[in-house]
């Protein structure tokens, strides 16, 4: 089959549903490589296209290269301070006491993590590390003249990034993808004459070796501060032109077409104690050699293949106006001077799922806070993975969206932290299990960060397993439960087990402990027993499925049972504290204690209406600005609470145009022209809780009932989404018109039962012998 008859085909087939054009486009090149160049990925790496006319500009960055770590410094210890548990009784007495000064300050003095800064390290947080962009490749287009017709786009239906324009009547077109099954960045030049190429590779790297061996550009280096070893691969084989080489430049003369394919690795393994491969540039030789019968169409069509099988599982449409004629970064804009773009909602929704598809998939390391996608050394918060909330909203997407498989690499990175966060538990708190607080890295730094309140957050691991179950949930792969799940999920609650300790009243609460990056220490932060009452309880619901009636599930039910449940404060508010201390006026980005609403499922407008009714008090309170991520769990938020208008006016509030690169906490937050988040800066998580956000809106399934349009805005008064996951391994297509549901199936295992509210009515359900029940 002819290429473009293919992608044809692959696109009238899977999207006859979808009415817009899933399209990001703009009409002049990137300048700005955070706020309009265009992401794309294979999973292993992540690059960024600027689509320079003259010169065309590519940064990559490979997701396991990182500074600091063993290698750095002789004496690295994954945060550990040892024995520092001996000064847990004190800190609990001073509190017990009411000396809450005294508290916080031997807590901020002796139960931070130990880092070693320095300028001999690339990051400023030393040995902890961060992860580092592998460099840039320049490409430059030896043609005289101005550019017209020019267009830069993304195409989410294929997956391909393209750029076009004429020169002095010559047509020339660019197109770049990530290849997963083979491992390769493919990048394609074309033009409708022979022309002249000039390519070079820039990096902060130390140089190690660089040559042209084959027609295959081969440069190795290495991390100045660890020594990590890393190589990246082009091979320039598939071209018309003929190929050379001097001083660092790859010259290609004579060409009409180019297909440059693109393979990088390093030394590091996600294995602890040493995270080291040192047979990793043998991936990158069986990549090429992979490839170097396929043709560029071969590439193609293997790529579209591929990204297809996970993209087109979930279509989404909405009735109303869609302005995709309009340039993206003029869309955004228009968008929030009021303009009802229904399409360019639907379009921000699959951009989520494109950038899950891109930047992780099984056997790639884990999405870090930009996703794969860095150009720094010492990039914002090490671009590392953040427990109190970032991490999880990045994957939060990926069981709802019909994208389990990229859930895996993040389950993988949860069990690599539960060796080295076993020895942060026992040496600061004398606990059992295993905990990680709000930063870790690649390198198992699992202790508390070194400064207070922002680094102490031992719930990190509660949260993590939380995602294990879900894993579960949503696929009922009871082998996973078994041999991976429910060992890792049962030694975090056996640190909460260990941990919590009975106060006045005899309850359980969790001290000392702070609030992610808010307030002052606390005799019992109520996300902390949020957290700790969602992993008992998962495990208890885990130990059933799996027929296990022990010691453990018998003492897992009495603790969550006796933990301090959410308490109602003085002004009608759900309490951030044990202590009835929350400011109405303060409106911080962080709303961590409405955890038990979302993503947790402790607290519902059902089964527990007044503590509802405080968590909107409190969200009330918060106001609806704050940081990118902050307006996305906000949506969330408001979608459990079932008030489909806020929620949708948050998502008006995380698509605001963002054009500053400066960065803030407060409320900056939004949307930059390339449709990533703004934190600002950059952050991934924004994205991804926008689209869960949307999910909540429409199906929900944590209360163990299918429910339909929950939290429909008015604005959204007729659509379709089809290929949504729930709990309980369903997939749900549904169709509405005027705000109620016309048509819809549920797919599942064969005679699999389950309950479904639909226009406020529920039933129970029972899927035919194909697996299916159309109501």
């Amino acid at each position: 089959m002819k290429l473009r008859a293919f992608v044809f085909l692959i696109s009238i087939c899977a999207f006859s549903q979808e009415k817009d054009d899933l399209k990001l486009w703009y009409n002049k090149p990137a300048t700005d490589w955070m706020t309009e160049a265009l992401p794309i990925g294979n999973g292993y790496i992540g690059a960024m296209v600027f689509g320079g006319i003259n010169e065309e500009h590519i940064q990559f960055s490979e997701g396991t290269l990182w500074s600091g770590g063993p290698d750095s410094n002789p004496n690295y210890n994954f945060g550990i301070k040892e024995g520092t548990y001996k000064y847990l009784p004190e800190a609990r007495a001073l509190l017990k006491e009411g000396k809450t000064r005294e508290a916080d300050q031997l807590v901020k003095t002796k139960f931070t993590g130990a880092i070693e800064t320095g300028s001999r390290y690339n990051s400023e947080f030393g040995d902890y590390g961060a992860q580092q962009t592998m460099g840039d490749f320049y490409i430059k287009v030896n043609h005289l003249g101005e550019a017209s017709n020019y267009k830069r786009s993304l195409d989410l239906k294929t997956g391909l990034a393209e750029v076009s324009y004429t020169v002095s009547g010559v047509d020339y077109k660019r197109t770049y993808f990530g290849n997963y099954p083979s491992k390769v960045m493919v990048y394609h030049f074309e033009s409708s004459v022979a022309t002249n190429y000039e390519i070079r590779f820039v990096t902060p790297h130390a140089t190690v070796k660089e040559v042209l061996e084959d027609s295959v550009y081969i440069f190795q280096g290495k991390v100045a501060d660890n020594g990590m070893a890393f190589e990246t691969r082009v091979s320039l084989k598939k071209t018309d032109g003929n190929v050379s080489y001097k001083n660092g430049v790859v010259y290609v003369e004579g060409a009409k077409d180019i297909t440059l394919e693109h393979t990088a690795a390093t030394s590091f393994k996600l294995s602890y104690p040493k995270y080291k491969n040192p047979r990793f540039k043998l991936k990158n030789t069986e990549a090429l050699e992979g490839v170097s019968k396929l043709s560029y169409d071969d590439l193609i069509e293997e790529h579209v293949l591929d990204y297809s099988n996970l993209f087109n599982r979930v279509s989404f449409s909405l009735k109303g106006q869609s302005f995709s004629d309009v340039p993206t970064n003029t869309r955004l804009k228009n968008y929030v001077k009021g303009n009802q773009d229904r399409g360019l909602e639907s379009l921000y929704f699959q951009y989520g799922r494109y950038l899950m598809i891109s930047g992780s998939r099984p056997n790639t390391m884990s999405m870090h806070l930009q996703g794969k996608w860095n150009n720094a050394t010492n990039p914002a918060w090490a671009a590392d993975y953040h427990s109190n909330i970032n991490l999880q909203m990045i994957y939060w997407p990926a069981e709802l969206t019909n994208l389990s498989e990229c859930h895996e690499p993040f389950l993988d990175y949860i069990e690599s932290l539960v060796e080295p966060g076993k020895l942060a538990a026992k040496e600061f708190f004398n606990a059992d299990g295993w905990m990680v607080n709000t930063m870790c890295n690649a390198f198992g730094y699992t202790s508390p960060g070194w400064g207070i309140p922002w680094g102490f957050f031992p719930g990190g691991a509660g949260w993590f397993s939380q995602h294990l179950w879900d894993h579960y949930d949503f696929t009922n792969d009871k082998q996973f439960l078994q041999d991976k799940a429910y060992p890792i999920m049962k030694e975090s609650a056996r640190f909460w087990i260990s941990y919590l300790t009975e106060d006045e009243n005899g309850k359980l609460v969790s001290v000392p402990s702070y609030s992610p990056e808010h307030g002052g220490i606390s005799s019992g932060a109520s996300m902390d027993h949020q957290i700790a009452w969602d992993v008992l309880n998962n495990c208890v619901k885990a130990a059933a499925v799996l027929g296990i009636d022990d010691d453990f599930t018998k003492r897992a039910l009495q603790t969550r049972d006796n933990i301090l449940p959410p308490q109602i404060g003085s002004w009608g508010q759900l309490q951030e504290w044990k202590e009835d201390v929350d400011d109405p006026n303060n409106k911080h980005r962080h709303v961590s204690h409405l955890f038990a609403l979302h993503p947790g499922n402790q607290i519902s407008t059902i089964e527990t209406p007044k503590l509802a009714e405080a968590a909107r008090v409190s969200l009330n309170a918060r106001g609806d600005g704050g940081s990118g991520w902050s307006r996305a769990w906000k949506i969330n938020f408001w979608a459990r609470l079932n008030d489909g208008n806020r929620a949708h006016k948050m998502l008006n509030q995380l698509l605001t145009a963002v054009e500053t690169k400066t960065v803030s906490m407060d409320n900056s937050g939004g949307t930059y022209a390339n449709l990533l988040c703004a934190h600002p800066p950059i952050q991934l998580d924004g994205n991804m809780g926008g689209v869960s956000g949307i999910v909540e809106m429409l199906l929900q399934s944590h209360s163990g009932i299918i429910e339909l349009l929950p939290a429909l805005p008015d604005a959204w008064q007729s659509g379709e989404i089809k290929g949504l996951k729930t709990r309980g391994g369903f997939e749900v297509d549904i169709i509405w018109k005027q705000g109620k549901i016309i048509k819809g199936q549920i797919k599942g295992s064969p005679l699999a039962k389950g309950k479904l509210k639909i226009n406020d009515k529920t039933r129970t359900f029972e899927l035919n012998k194909k697996g299916i029940y159309i109501f």
